[in-house]
């Protein structure tokens, strides 16, 4: 199983003290937010644009994606045209992804990539659109050929998307032909948080997880399912604990594989940058000391998204090559791929997922999620876990920002009934590796399908 660096740093007062801050600033991140329609945003023939959809309308619309040619002709300008900075002055990562492998994306993406296969795939898929609460959501929904199918909604994160999901589909929707049984199938709903992908930019404060949660209910409501359950990582974890602690009726259990377990003292601890303490347990010790590095080396993306997600916006939406750095590093740091993710995503599929990001515009409004958030996202007294009264499940993968240890996980949610380590993947669980996501689900929510639950 792989570990996230332990490598800690000196402790002078004067390390202390900015690390401190910037923990601090980093702790208001890795939530998630949004907001409605964009100017550049493609839309199908079959959608009418945003603008032209009067706000009391409930309807579902269905959703196709087509780009124009000529935003793509001019994304492959703006890659030529790249100012490259100086090459960094060490081996390793420690000042940022480094030159060399940025630009060998960059060029791929701007000489060789497909956005159109991106959209093939997207458009086989069954699309909608609905406004909630003043913003287009727009979301996939497949349902299952199986009798009794449970409706699960599963929420991406930041710097992921609906495409994190594309692959988990048939082995949740159809278990039979990927090793399952009839009997844990699942209609699959997958949306794009407000503010990301091609739903709608909040144009309104207050599009917070909680804020979004409740929409996700009004969601699943308006398809017309009367009990459903929740997933997600990252932001999705956060929106998936708020649905939890809403507790609306109908909504049977969460899963989540990042959960918010850290007890409140000492995440305080770890912000400081003090050392771990002696009681700890081995697990707690290894969690501990991956927040410590997280915190310490590798959060400055969050604080600035935290704090000021308009000024690092200009950036993303106006250079691909920002875009695609800031995208990348995440990607690769988080994944189980010892930090080279295409040899486990692909090339091509971490590029539909930068370019979403770019042809929608949504660089700015995405980072706003992280200053609507507002909170410490793996802090079980931030997120309010003990008010959770429902099923929770929650499912460890290896190379996780940390690994949630069972001892934390148990206090921080008393109502937890599945709890597993999962022999490989990372922070993007699903988008790493699906057939064992979607085993993963299966398991987790079996206890409380309807028909065992009634036993």
């Amino acid at each position: 199983m792989s570990h996230a660096t332990t490598r800690s740093m000196p402790r002078t007062p004067a390390t202390r003290l900015a690390l401190t801050v910037s923990a601090a600033l980093a702790a208001l991140a890795l939530a998630g937010h949004a907001l409605p329609a964009k100017a550049a945003a493609p839309a199908s023939s079959a959608t009418p644009p945003a603008s032209q959809v009067p706000a009391s309308d409930e309807s579902i619309r269905p959703f196709k994606v087509h780009v124009p040619q000529a935003q793509l002709d001019e994304l492959r300008q703006r890659i030529a045209a790249t100012r490259w900075p100086d090459q960094e002055l060490v081996k390793d990562e420690s000042q940022g992804i480094q030159l060399a492998r940025v630009k060998a994306l960059v060029q791929y993406w701007g000489k060789d990539y497909d956005w159109r296969k991106a959209e093939a795939q997207l458009n086989a898929l069954p699309q909608f659109v609905t406004r909630i609460d003043g913003v287009d959501i727009q979301f996939i929904h497949v349902r299952s050929r199986h009798p009794n199918a449970m409706p699960l909604i599963l929420t991406h994160g930041w710097p992921g998307s609906i495409f994190e999901f594309v692959k988990t589909i048939g082995p949740l929707t159809d278990p039979t032909a990927y090793g399952g049984r009839a009997e844990d199938a699942f209609d699959v709903i997958i949306p794009s948080i407000p503010g990301y992908g091609f739903s709608g930019i909040p144009r309104e404060l207050g599009w917070n997880p909680d804020r979004t949660a409740r929409a996700w209910d009004v969601l699943m409501k308006r398809l017309g399912y009367q009990h459903y359950v929740s997933q997600g990582g990252d932001h999705g974890s956060v929106i998936s604990d708020a649905l939890a602690r809403q507790a609306p009726k109908g909504l049977l259990a969460i899963h989540l594989n990042m959960p918010a377990t850290v007890p409140g003292p000492l995440m305080k601890s770890i912000l400081a940058g003090d050392p771990a303490p002696a009681s700890l347990t081995a697990p707690e010790r290894d969690a501990f000391q991956s927040l410590s590095t997280f915190f310490g080396r590798n959060a400055a993306y969050g604080a600035m998204m935290a704090t000021r997600p308009q000024t690092i916006g200009y950036s993303l939406a106006d250079s691909p090559a920002g875009l695609a750095a800031w995208t990348y590093e995440k990607i690769a740091q988080w994944s189980d791929s010892n930090g080279v993710p295409e040899t486990v995503l692909g090339r091509d599929a971490i590029l539909n997922d930068i370019t979403l990001y770019w042809l929608t515009n949504t660089g700015a409004a995405s980072s706003r999620f992280y200053w609507e958030n507002n909170n410490n996202n793996f802090s079980a007294e931030a997120q309010k876990t003990r008010d959770i009264k429902i099923p929770v499940a929650i499912s460890v993968f290896p190379h996780e920002i940390y690994r949630a240890p069972e001892s934390w996980s148990r206090q921080a949610y008393p109502s937890l009934n599945y709890y597993h380590q999962v022999a490989k993947g990372g922070h993007f669980a699903a988008w790493e590796q699906p057939q064992l996501f979607a085993e993963e689900l299966r398991e987790a929510f079996r206890p409380v399908r309807p028909a065992n639950a009634a036993r």
